[in-house]
């Protein structure tokens, strides 16, 4: 049986993992480390370590694989295939060499587009209504290798980075298991990447997070859901950050300023933006509060909201 190594470390890896693993035989298992998690810091396992624990695979975690001393270990297990999803780590080029049949990486995009960490999120922000999964060979630069295989979804104006990573990693999980017994059998012929078309999708930084007013309704509308489950699009409300989970998007005929409420019920409000759009948000987080349902919110310090109300102002 054709022995694997699978690396990778969010969610979006374990339904990857799973089904490699109910048709191959998965040797090893390369995730993160333990990271501290949540207010209370709680040091918690990556979730394709607990898929594999649950299998009994054997799981690495090396901080920097790259000087790691189980770099060595990793390639002298004799593994025919490198499988990796969303692992977080650029590997070597001596692990890339070392098993027969290569380095693969089951990518969140459709290449040469959004090359990098964040491919999702900026598929999203951009507004772009389709995206996909590719298979490549691994090379020693980001998301760079050969191109074995493409598989395109749409995104949908009801989708945020969330449901698009789960219907991703599903859509990535079969098409990877339709690509390996080619792939195995060396019946695929790689196709190099358009060099003219390479875009990239590097981390979100803390100041994308948050809402610029000014911008028009679609755009501001898109970086909400393109930051949601995380980071998080962030406005302010008397000098305090406000988070907005979720939101939708309306038409106005009020001029009213950017950043000022339009209108507000017992249920919502709207924000003006800088078109004739305004944003309803549904799912909003206070500062120092947990998240809830802007329903929740009107019913208590939603009240004080009104038409002098004006968000974004430090």
């Amino acid at each position: 049986m054709t022995k694997i190594i699978f690396m990778g470390t969010p969610a979006f890896s374990v339904p990857v993992l799973e089904q490699v693993a109910d048709k191959y035989e998965v040797i090893a298992v390369v995730t993160q480390p333990d990271r501290a998690v949540g207010r209370k810091r709680v040091l918690t396992p990556p979730p394709v370590k607990e898929a594999a624990v649950a299998r009994g695979i054997p799981v690495y975690q090396p901080e920097k694989l790259r000087s790691s001393p189980e770099l060595d270990e990793l390639i002298g297990l004799g593994a025919d295939l490198i499988v990796t999803a969303a692992y977080g780590q650029i590997l070597p080029n001596a692990l890339l060499e070392a098993p027969k049949h290569g380095c693969i990486n089951v990518h969140a995009s459709l290449l040469p587009e959004y090359r990098g960490g964040a491919p999702v999120h900026y598929a999203i922000l951009d507004g772009k209504t389709e995206t996909g999964v590719t298979i490549m060979y691994m090379v020693e630069k980001l998301d760079a290798g050969d191109m074995l295989a493409r598989r395109s979804i749409p995104i949908t104006d009801a989708d945020n980075v969330g449901t698009m990573f789960e219907k991703l990693s599903e859509v990535g999980a079969s098409l990877l298991m339709d690509t390996l017994p080619d792939l195995l059998a060396g019946k695929l012929t790689p196709e190099p990447q358009d060099a003219s078309r390479v875009t990239f999708a590097p981390n979100i930084k803390r100041e994308q997070e948050k809402i610029d007013w000014t911008r028009d309704g679609r755009a501001i509308f898109n970086q909400i859901r393109g930051l949601s489950p995380w980071p998080v699009a962030y406005t302010t409300l008397a000098g305090n950050a406000f988070k907005i989970w979720q939101a939708r998007i309306e038409k106005t005929n009020k001029e009213v300023p950017a950043g000022q409420i339009v209108w507000t019920t017992k249920h919502d409000f709207a924000i003006a933006t800088g078109d004739k759009t305004v944003i309803v948000p549904e799912i909003v987080q206070p500062a120092g509060k947990q998240k809830m349902a802007v329903a929740d919110y009107m019913a208590g310090a939603g009240q004080h909201l009104n038409l002098e109300t004006r968000f974004g102002e430090i």
